[in-house]
């Protein structure tokens, strides 16, 4: 699982070694050189000889770049300084000096001696600002970045931009985008990563990440995270794989109450995502039309009443059919009953704003897109617009949950959930041919199925008056990734490393691609033949 901490939790992690003389920013610099002649390497460059420029504003992370430069002029490179503020490390600047870097004043400057520089350099290092830096940023290292990124964007030789820590101007601990930023190639983060790298709008400009252990995994271990993001490992460690005791029932029974009349597509969809991931048994409950072609295309699926482990609810209602709202309402009131997690997606989503489904468990996952949730948080009194959760989605989700009481899945780029407390997800393993009609319905059969495999235990610890202890935002974020790597798999881009855009998909091609999205993450059980 990746981490990321704040900034004051970074900082405080931080005075411990320094106040006993660790060398933090020898190691961080000395990383931060290979991360930049290994992205030379991937462009086929060599490193003796490549022009390198350093973007440095005050502080360690100028300093940082400064002690890099000393050394890749020391492997041969071509090393120029731009010093953006007046007030460089001296110490990194003594050192690159005596390396041999070419250093120029440029504070205070217009653009155009930058940009000649910059022209110059296949490799832009930037490390402008640090972590404590919050809000746009400020002229003229707004002009600066601004100029730099224009310059950037019209070159045919795009430069690699190699950031130190954050991309210069993102929003370190929520992911905005206040102002102007120097998209990355590589983000090189020092010690953890920041939640500004993992979350978005932000995420989509850090480019890699690497993370560099500088020493500080003792004391942030003791510190919970503010984001995460779930790896291969951590969902094969979550997904339930049957044994030689197992049934249909132990393996997990979901109930589906999702299609209609006029869009029966999607009782389809969420059927064919759950049946996939291997649950026990999925019961339909709906009228004829839906029901009828998941008869034809599904005959596993149960089309009768009877014990569910987990409901998924609202994919393809319309609120304003009333008789099908009815059955979505009185199905999640069962689930509230019985204590039973429940997925709420599209229609179901216009239930929260009566007054009977005002306080949920965090075991009832929300999965809403941008403008649903703004729509649901302008009904809880909080007046947003897509455009207000697009620039600020971490906010918006947590924001959802501390209201509703629920898990929020917000759909997305990168997928963020969000639990009333506890750290955010966020899940960045799709592909943009996912942006399609249904693969939403898909997504909600999966997170269904995969809350049914624990719905004795959250139904268990629902009557003791718990809530998961987080287990169902993990549970989300899981099914999230295997949803986005069935996507990609579908438009064959995976391996992640295949080159070409990939080729348009269809919602069912994305639940076809399930059960080979799971072969990618999940292990054998250890004692296995062959382990």
């Amino acid at each position: 699982m990746i981490h990321a901490h704040t900034a004051a939790q970074v900082r405080a992690a931080e005075e411990p070694p320094l106040a006993a003389g660790e060398p933090l920013m020898a190691r961080a610099a000395y990383a931060l050189a290979g991360q930049v002649a290994a992205a030379l390497g991937e462009r086929g460059h060599r490193v003796s000889g490549s022009v390198v420029l350093l973007l440095v504003g005050a502080g360690n992370n100028g300093g940082d770049a400064l002690f890099a430069g000393a050394h890749l002029a020391r492997r041969g490179c071509r090393v120029h300084a731009a010093l953006l503020a007046a007030d460089a490390h001296p110490d990194g600047l003594a050192a690159a000096r005596a390396a041999g870097v070419s250093v120029h004043r440029l504070d205070g400057a217009e653009p155009g001696p930058l940009l000649a520089l910059a022209r110059r350099a296949g490799v832009w290092v930037d490390a402008l600002v640090g972590v404590g830096t919050r809000g746009p940023l400020r002229d003229p290292l707004a002009q600066a970045v601004t100029a730099l990124a224009g310059e950037r964007a019209a070159s045919p030789d795009e430069p690699i931009v190699v950031a130190v820590d954050v991309p210069s101007g993102i929003g370190v601990d929520d992911g905005t985008v206040p102002g102007p930023v120097l998209p990355a190639d590589r983000t090189v983060t020092m010690g953890t990563a920041k939640p500004g790298l993992l979350l978005p709008p932000a995420a989509g400009l850090a480019g890699r990440l690497v993370v560099v252990d500088v020493g500080l995994g003792a004391a942030l271990a003791a510190e919970q995270p503010a984001a995460c993001r779930l790896t291969d490992a951590d969902v094969a460690d979550l997904w339930p794989l049957p044994g030689p005791a197992d049934h249909k029932y132990t393996r997990g029974v979901l109930g589906l109450v999702t299609g209609s009349q006029a869009y029966p597509g999607a009782a389809v969809l969420s059927a064919a995502g759950a049946l996939r991931t291997g649950l026990g048994m999925v019961r339909y409950l709906g009228p004829e039309t839906p029901t009828g072609l998941i008869r034809s295309r599904y005959p596993e699926v149960v089309t009768a009443a009877g014990r569910v482990q987990a409901w998924a609810l609202g994919s393809g209602v319309d609120p304003d059919q009333a008789v099908r709202a009815e059955q979505v309402a009185e199905s999640l009131s069962a689930a509230l009953a019985d204590g039973v997690p429940a997925v709420l997606d599209a229609g179901a989503l216009s239930l929260l704003t009566d007054d009977a489904f005002t306080d949920l468990p965090a075991t009832v996952v929300l999965t809403p897109h941008a403008g649903e949730l703004a729509t649901l948080l302008t009904g809880r009194g909080e007046q947003t617009s897509r455009d207000d959760v697009d620039a600020a989605p971490a906010r918006h989700a947590r924001l959802a949950a501390e209201i509703t009481g629920a898990t929020v899945l917000l759909k997305g780029a990168v997928t963020v959930v969000a639990a009333p407390d506890g750290p955010l997800y966020a899940q960045a393993d799709a592909t943009p041919w996912l942006a399609t009609a249904g693969a939403g319905d898909v997504l909600t059969g999966v997170l269904g199925a995969l809350l049914a495999g624990y719905g004795d235990q959250l139904a268990a610890e629902a009557a003791d008056g718990g809530d998961g202890d987080g287990l169902p935002a993990r549970l989300a974020a899981a099914a999230a990734l295997v949803h986005g790597r069935a996507a990609r798999i579908a438009a064959g881009q995976w391996p992640a490393d295949r080159p070409g855009p990939g080729t348009p998909i269809l919602a069912g091609d994305v639940a076809a691609a399930i059960p080979a999205a799971l072969r990618t993450v999940l292990r054998p059980p250890a004692g296995a033949v062959g382990d």
